[in-house]
């Protein structure tokens, strides 16, 4: 007689257990937030700390289900993957100023102001020697607090317009991330860089006269702490961005978006009167912003396909 045989079994992969599954998601994350801290010190290649903050933002929607406070972080690390690139090319400034633009834009702005720059212009229209009128102090803190504008648009948003948060974030971070690329592609010199190197030497810096006298001693310190990249000017995100909160904060209405575009002129007044910017470089900004709002609904099929993504591993991690 034959041998008798037992009943045959295909083996199958084990899954991942829903906990191990949050577990692996939080390791992406902690990559995200580590990379940049580590990049200079382990030299890690620029891919390297590209790809790990870009995924952490996705991890985190898979790791935790969604909340107001996941959203907060999650454009927390959307913003902590864009400092980072906005600072990696000065990790090296010798190669940097080595690759920076300093004259066309200086060039273009002289045939935009016809044969003088705009800035040295309203400069010396407007100016007076020897220290900082107080509608120019208003200025330059107008300039300081743009910081708080674009993110306090998108936590406006999610406060109150909740429904037209997931859109706005990814416009106005879509700004930031498309600048930061100009920024690596084509680092471009501000006006106060060109002045410095005799290239517009009428410009002032009011930025740093009414900084150096408000903060005192406490002004280097705090400038060297903002000040990641200075030869990042192209296109101005700073217009770009508050451009972008003027368009979301009128979606919501006329007080609001009043609100937004008042400090949007402000801002592009102030960047060129103080000697932060060029007009060109507004005018990118402000092409940038633009572009981002008409083409973003050419990619909404591709941006629902990754949100379902996301959501079916988000799923997976807390079955």
């Amino acid at each position: 007689m034959g041998a008798v045989q037992g009943p045959t079994y295909t083996a199958r992969p084990v899954p991942l257990s829903s906990r191990a599954f949050r577990v692996a998601a939080w390791g992406v994350v902690a990559a995200g937030v580590a990379a940049p801290l580590a990049r200079r010190r382990a030299r890690l290649a620029p891919p390297v700390v590209t790809a790990a903050c870009v995924a952490a933002p996705f991890a985190l929607c898979v790791a935790l289900p969604r909340s107001r406070g996941r959203d907060v972080v999650t454009c927390a690390l959307q913003m902590w993957g864009y400092v980072a690139h906005y600072e990696m090319p000065n990790d090296d400034p010798e190669a940097l100023a080595a690759r920076v633009r300093v004259d066309y834009p200086v060039r273009i702005d002289r045939a935009l102001g016809l044969g003088d720059l705009p800035g040295a212009r309203l400069q010396r229209a407007l100016g007076a020697p020897g220290g900082l009128r107080r509608p120019e102090q208003v200025l330059v803190w107008a300039h300081w607090l743009w910081f708080l504008i674009p993110h306090g648009t998108a936590a406006y948003l999610l406060a109150f317009h909740r429904e037209r948060f997931e859109a706005g974030a990814l416009r106005m971070y879509a700004v930031f991330d498309i600048g930061v690329i100009a920024y690596w592609a084509i680092p471009t010199a501000p006006p106060w860089y060109a002045a410095r190197e005799g290239r517009a030497p009428e410009l002032r810096r009011m930025m740093v006269e009414h900084g150096e006298a408000f903060w005192e001693a406490r002004w280097t310190p705090l400038y060297s702490l903002l000040g990641g990249n200075p030869l990042a000017a192209m296109p101005s995100l700073h217009f770009a961005t508050s451009v972008m909160a003027a368009h979301l904060l009128a979606e919501t209405g006329p007080v609001a978006g009043a609100v937004g575009w008042t400090y949007a002129g402000t801002l592009g007044f102030a960047l060129v009167y103080l000697g932060e910017h060029y007009v060109i470089d507004l005018i990118a900004g402000l092409a940038l912003t633009e572009t981002v709002r008409r083409q973003g609904p050419r990619f909404a099929p591709l941006l629902r396909a990754v949100g379902r993504g996301v959501q079916r591993l988000e799923a997976r991690a807390h079955a």
